[in-house]
């Protein structure tokens, strides 16, 4: 899955968040000033050459859809971040997170409580 610019998952969040969208639709998102229509519909449109959305065809219009949940991104974002920085090991992240001082003991004491579960 390729990566995504954080102008991107923005406007991707509206999708995830809101379902199907014409680009119209994107710029009531946005306070003003608002982003111009065509630099909205070039990001758009690149998120649609990347993968991320189709459209369906409204006469001269397109209406966008998201191909990809916000899960699925997540997921592959989450599992790139811990090739990319963390060797592959989960076991890594959490190190790192309790030598850190981000997660406390009785956090983690939890945290496996809540796997040992499932």
């Amino acid at each position: 899955m390729k990566k995504l610019t954080a102008k991107e998952e923005e406007i991707m969040d509206f999708f995830w968040n809101k379902g199907p969208l014409f680009v119209k639709e994107l710029l009531t998102f946005y306070a003003e000033p608002q982003p111009h229509f065509n630099t909205i519909s070039t990001i758009v449109r690149i998120l649609e050459n990347k993968g991320f959305l189709s459209h369906e065809t409204f006469g001269n219009t397109h209406r966008y859809f998201a191909t990809v949940s916000k899960e699925e991104f997540h997921s592959e974002t989450l599992k790139n971040i811990v090739s990319k920085y963390f060797n592959n090991s989960y076991l890594n992240i959490v190190s790192s997170f309790v030598e850190e001082e981000k997660i406390s003991l009785d956090e983690l004491k939890k945290l496996i409580e809540t796997v040992q579960k499932s």
